[in-house]
């Protein structure tokens, strides 16, 4: 039996992580400060005997509960990563991404642990590669209303790659993109919960700018199968883990119009000044993640669209 410390577990994709860890017969301790993260996305596993939940904002100083019995693995997913969050909670994003990095990756070491760090496509900011593949550097806005997470990412990644240098702490990174499911909050705005819960209440589906700007969705199914194949890989990284369908979010409304069966009508409206960076286009090349684990997504955008729509009808306030 493993033990895991998941930092973020009580988040959209850590509690899904934590399910699948659980579900394997490992030990987990979470440790989230539930800023974005709910207590009702562990409600499933919530009284299992092998998961303990620790309240801690990891960019303090880390509880001295959590130096007792070793942890096999540190994952790090704490991080509030929607574009509402980037606009509310930028020094806690940017804290986060720095001190709280530091502290998982110091506490990784002293248990020799192997560290996961969930980076992000955000590191590519507005490509000018496409696909974007992980030896791109990227087109990043340092001071942009996105600088926030983009560069607390980066740095975060420089970090990693930088105790892995100093002191030979086992690390993976993995560079998430777009991804979507069950738990994603109503009201974070992001553009797949977003959309669902303006079909499903009929409101106007609004679309930014001409609607033409492209997304590649991967389902938290996909996702937490991708994490755990970058963990066991060979390989430090970066791996991008992503699905490389690409569709613009014309489309996605489309199919999520569809999907619900709602006769909401589509908005076109400007781009906002908070939104300001938004990349154009955005797509994973995930040859490399491929070639070193044999991971590839296999829940289609149609089939994962209504898995999420469902848990949206049957589990959220809409209202």
């Amino acid at each position: 039996m493993a033990r895991h410390l998941v930092a973020g577990g009580s988040g959209f994709i850590g509690s899904h992580l934590v399910e699948t860890l659980l579900a394997r017969g490992d030990s987990v301790v979470v440790v989230d400060d539930l800023s974005t993260g709910r207590r009702s996305n562990l409600a499933a596993v919530a009284e299992h005997a092998l998961l303990q939940v620790v309240e801690h904002d990891v960019s303090e100083p880390l509880p001295s509960s959590l130096t007792g019995d070793r942890f096999d693995t540190v994952f790090d997913l704490a991080s509030p990563a929607s574009p509402d969050d980037f606009r509310t909670m930028p020094m806690h994003i940017l804290a986060t991404g720095s001190r709280g990095t530091w502290h998982l990756l110091d506490l990784a070491r002293a248990h020799s642990a192997r560290f996961l760090l969930t980076s992000t496509s955000e590191v590519y900011g507005d490509p000018d590669v496409h696909p974007q593949v992980e030896t791109y550097w990227g087109n990043v806005d340092p001071i942009g209303p996105r600088s926030c997470y983009d560069e607390a990412k980066r740095f975060g990644e420089a970090l990693t790659m930088a105790h892995h240098r100093t002191h030979g702490t086992e690390v993976r990174i993995v560079r998430i993109f777009n991804t979507y499911g069950a738990r994603l909050r109503p009201d974070d705005g992001r553009v797949v919960n977003t959309l669902i819960v303006q079909a499903l209440t009929g409101a106007p589906l609004t679309l930014f700018g001409d609607g033409m700007q492209t997304r590649s969705f991967c389902h938290v199914d996909d996702q937490v199968r991708g994490i755990l194949a970058v963990l066991g890989a060979d390989e430090v990284g970066p791996f991008n883990v992503g699905n490389p369908h690409e569709v613009t979010m014309r489309e996605l409304a489309d199919l999520v119009l569809e999907l619900t069966g709602s006769d909401s009508s589509v908005e076109l409206r400007p781009l906002p000044p908070e939104r300001t960076g938004d990349p154009g286009r955005r797509c994973p090349d995930i040859t490399r993640v491929a070639n070193a684990t044999g991971w590839a997504p296999s829940v289609s955008l149609r089939d994962g669209l209504q898995r999420t729509i469902d848990h949206f009808r049957d589990h959220e306030a809409l209202r």
